[in-house]
């Protein structure tokens, strides 16, 4: 009785197998049936939808703020609190030799940064890091060396472009004395975990006019002229313009929060 009940269920189940197969090579052929645009609607993704920012030739986008327009240096204050002391010159703030450092009133982590700068003509006896010096500190600490390396030599983890001291630029895209000069920088500041242990990095990117000079590069620690300092935890922070002794002039600086 037993091989005769396996026999029928053999005759039983077969159908039941092969309408089983049928079903499954329906199935497998309506998947490949899909129209190519149904296939490209599967990788779409439709949130979060960007925010729309208005970028007009020449001007800053519509959601950066404006730290700097040639009219005044509100948004700016000396090392001390007190107001900034540098000068207003067609349009353009000049550092004002042996009046220190300025910086923002605001603080800033990731950010986008434009700035334009010029190194003073006057070059007589000038050489080195004795012409146009000054810097743009990123949160007061990581420093993008502002120079006159237009056919003037210095060590090139310090000329223009450089972080200083850290990193040499890809290119020399400096432009002659008393012609404006632009960077754009990109910044990710360093992460800190509770504790005040280095969790992630600073890295910075840096156009100098247009030209990619510093791409992603992983700052090693604060900028230090001897030595190489650890980082120490801190949070966000002041944009910082130096005064080295030098008639920089700098103009039309905006920054976008990232």
């Amino acid at each position: 009785m037993t091989h005769i009940s396996s026999r029928v269920n053999k005759y039983l189940l077969a159908p039941l197998a092969m309408a089983l197969g049928l079903v499954s090579v329906v199935a497998c052929a309506q998947v490949k049936e899909k129209e190519p645009w149904e296939q490209a609607m599967e990788t779409e993704v439709w949130e979060p939808v960007p925010p729309v920012v208005v970028a007009e030739p020449g001007l800053p986008p519509s959601d950066a703020i404006v730290l700097f327009d040639g009219k005044d240096l509100k948004q700016w204050q000396s090392l001390d609190g007190s107001p900034a002391k540098w000068k207003l010159v067609d349009g353009a703030v000049e550092v004002a030799p042996k009046t220190g450092d300025i910086k923002t009133r605001e603080s800033f982590c990731d950010l986008q940064l434009h700035v334009e700068w010029m190194s003073p003509t006057d070059t007589e006896g000038r050489e080195g890091q004795g012409r146009g010096n000054s810097g743009i500190f990123l949160q007061e600490r990581y420093e993008v060396q502002v120079l006159d390396s237009y056919q003037n030599s210095t060590y090139p983890n310090g000329q223009a472009a450089s972080i200083y001291k850290q990193h040499i630029p890809l290119a020399n895209a400096t432009r002659a004395p008393g012609v404006w000069q632009t960077y754009d920088i990109i910044y990710r500041a360093p992460r800190f975990t509770d504790q005040g242990a280095l969790e992630s990095p600073a890295y910075v990117t840096v156009l100098h006019n247009g030209v990619l000079v510093q791409n992603h590069v992983e700052v090693q620690g604060p900028t230090a002229w001897i030595g190489h300092p650890p980082y120490e935890a801190h949070g966000c922070a002041s944009l910082q313009l130096q005064d080295h002794g030098d008639p920089v002039r700098f103009r039309n600086i905006w920054v976008r929060k990232l």
